[in-house]
């Protein structure tokens, strides 16, 4: 358990983060860049991460959305990303990272999809992404290994989309948070004290409980569970993903984008005749928190048929290796929930990115940041994507989720 304690150093604390995967740790980082003074402490009840979401990501970055604030987050997140070791003070041990930019190729089989991708396109271009829509001649034009005849139209960005080294940019956040005094701490949250409409204290499973100013919930997808103990209630669920690493006998003679097939399998370059893959059942239901146990059936009767239908060099493949994952789904839009608890103002929350939390990181760490510090936004205005939406059952709709 390297850099985490055992147990807190104090008995209370200004802010409190509950997990420390990329969001948390992203949070905590920003915090000690804005100059914040106070104490911070990460609970983190796993502190190897084999089973976070930013350890089992697929690690890409896109600009395909169809709202211009997830448009816009993605941009900055770009930015950030390829100019790590200059937003980390210079730092020589910071390495300076690039995105490969293949980018996304979505795909629509109906003109009812296809619709979708042109209005998003609108969007997209309004804000400066280079996303270009393509027929399926221009398809086969640019990637003459994929079978075109049912598709009516595709979607390609190649600008600030494709795959970054999203592990280093984590490590990075959390070395640099810790080494500016954030306590990072060995165990679980398994209560909160509130006193009228604040959180008081955060009881952990050691049996300790420290005293709180501000709590950040950062659980992924167990943020329901901690957002209950607050008294509140957010619709968010696990869902299981599916990934597989594959090599084929005949590699392709080109990079292959992230292209997300009608079907819903989806694959992507990796590099020296490999490639990604991945998918989910067709019965998308929650499950345990904990579940983690492989489809073994799906790779046969789903995603290998959608690829090898689409591309058949993948007829010929061998899987290397394969694991499930989850998703912090959130059912009703499938949108972040950000920002303060309309009635419990000191409980934050930062949750529910339905798979492209990686790749939002920066900037969602950054606006939580700004709104514990200055209390409201400096940059990007995440108001959006605060609860009250939740608690109207407005929908955000984002159209973009893989």
């Amino acid at each position: 358990m390297q850099g985490f304690s055992t147990e807190p150093k104090h008995a209370a604390y200004d802010v409190v983060i509950i997990g420390g995967a990329i969001m948390g740790s992203s949070t905590a980082w920003w915090l000690t860049e804005m100059g914040f003074s106070g104490r911070v402490l990460v609970v983190e009840r796993d502190p190897s991460y084999e089973k976070a979401a930013s350890s089992l990501s697929f690690s890409c970055i896109r600009q395909q959305f169809s709202t211009e604030l997830n448009i816009r987050i993605s941009q900055f997140g770009a930015d950030f990303v390829q100019s790590l070791r200059s937003r980390m003070g210079g730092d020589d041990r910071v390495p300076e990272l690039k995105i490969q930019n293949f980018g996304y190729l979505y795909l629509a089989d109906t003109e009812e999809f296809a619709a979708v991708l042109r209005a998003n396109q609108k969007v997209q271009a309004a804000a400066g992404a280079g996303t270009r829509l393509l027929t399926p001649g221009q398809i086969r034009e640019e990637f003459p290994f994929m079978v075109v005849d049912d598709l009516v139209l595709g979607s390609l960005n190649t600008l600030d989309e494709g795959y970054f080294d999203g592990s280093t940019v984590f490590d990075w956040f959390r070395r640099k948070a810790r080494e500016a005094g954030v306590e990072y701490l060995a165990d679980e949250v398994v209560g909160l004290d509130r006193t009228g409409s604040r959180v008081t204290g955060v009881r952990l499973a050691s049996g300790r409980t420290v005293a709180c100013g501000t709590v950040v919930n950062a659980s992924g997808t167990r943020g329901a569970k901690v957002a209950a103990m607050a008294g509140i209630q957010i619709p968010i669920e696990p869902r299981k993903r599916f990934n597989w690493v594959i090599q084929a006998a005949e590699p392709l003679d080109r990079p292959l984008p992230l292209v997300i097939d009608p079907s819903g399998a989806f694959a992507r370059e990796v590099g020296g005749g490999t490639y990604m893959a991945g998918g989910h059942a067709d019965v998308d239901p929650a499950v345990d928190h904990d579940d983690f146990v492989m489809d073994h059936d799906l790779w046969l009767e789903k995603i290998w048929p959608a690829l090898a239908t689409r591309i058949p060099a993948f007829e010929r493949v061998k899987v290397i290796s394969e694991w499930a994952g989850q998703y912090d789904y959130n059912t009703l839009d499938q949108n972040a929930i950000t920002g303060p608890h309309p009635e419990i103002a000191n409980f934050l929350f930062l949750n529910g990115f339905s798979g492209h939390g990686l790749q939002q990181s920066p900037a969602m760490g950054r606006a939580t940041a700004e709104w514990i510090v200055h209390g409201g936004y400096r940059t990007l205005d995440m108001s959006d994507f605060h609860y009250q939406r939740i608690a109207e059952g407005r929908a955000l709709v984002e159209g973009a989720i893989i």
